[in-house]
């Protein structure tokens, strides 16, 4: 099988706009027998996920996977957004919704899963107590925002006010749950497409965020640093590594191109994002 993968088109991203457009003629352009889109398309609100996904005309059977991106809304519910909502819609535009439904052909299999984060990679040694990842802002924010200066105290040191850094998904993505809830949900469900995997299959699986640590983009500053905390889990990868299947793992997120050999499994990073778009193209 010829698989073509792309991931964080970004389209409704006015610095991203006029790339997704020319990365999705490419992927119209290029020859494959099956391609997979690993997340972050385009948000889910004012058609922009449908404005994307119409356009790209290939005839061979097409993959979706959500992103953090696609759970943005302005609604008050992404989990509904996310397991009722979306299905539906992408179903309508004639594409295989990957998560909780493998894509099977021939002797070949994919799976998916947005994945999501659980903060375990946030960096070691950085001055940040875990009430600030789970707010997704970080102690020098907080000082400046009022909504956020309960989370001040003793604890915080000079250091960790230094931060200065937001992540979105606090503000546009309700889940109604935790973090790692909707991490343990998704990997209950990752669990449930390989058992439903035939035997003889082999196994290609799209994980939106970075499912191996060594796919991560190098330590920068403490202000980038904090953002490492919502780049995946080490739980998604280390699930996949037990099924002696997996030939492959995709991934998007980070916007960091990267490619490892972790055990059986050759785990690609895409490495699109807002002012580079990538894909790959090769045999599964």
């Amino acid at each position: 099988m010829r698989l073509l993968v792309t991931a964080d088109l970004h389209f409704n991203h006015n610095r991203s706009r006029g790339l997704a457009q020319q990365a999705i003629d490419d992927l119209n352009h290029t020859p494959a027998d099956v391609l997979l889109v690993v997340g972050d398309t385009a948000t889910a609100d004012e058609g922009q996920l449908e404005a994307a996904l119409s356009q790209i005309r290939f005839d061979r059977p097409k993959l979706f996977l959500c992103g953090n991106h696609e759970l943005w809304t302005r609604r008050d519910d992404s989990h509904d957004l996310f397991t009722t909502e979306l299905p539906a819609r992408i179903r309508a535009l004639g594409w295989h919704w990957l998560e909780d439904d493998p894509f099977v052909e021939g002797d070949v299999a994919i799976i998916g899963s947005v994945g999501w984060y659980d903060y375990s990679y946030a960096p070691v040694g950085l001055p940040v107590p875990r009430r600030f990842y789970e707010a997704k802002v970080s102690p020098g924010a907080a000082s400046h925002l009022s909504a956020y200066k309960h989370l001040l105290g003793d604890d915080v040191t000079p250091d960790a006010l230094e931060i200065v850094a937001r992540w979105n998904d606090g503000k546009m993505v309700k889940l109604g749950r935790s973090d790692e809830a909707f991490l343990e949900d998704r990997l209950a469900s990752l669990r449930r497409s390989l058992d439903a995997v035939p035997a003889r299959c082999r196994i290609v699986a799209g994980v939106h965020h970075v499912p191996f640590e060594d796919l991560l983009p190098p330590r920068n500053s403490p202000t980038w640093d904090f953002a490492r905390a919502y780049l995946g889990s080490s739980r998604m990868g280390d699930l996949l590594l037990t099924d002696r299947r997996i030939t492959h793992v995709f991934c998007g997120h980070s916007h960091f191109e990267a490619e490892v050999q972790m055990n059986h499994i050759r785990a690609i990073n895409i490495g699109s994002g807002y002012r580079l778009k990538r894909q790959w193209v090769g045999e599964v």
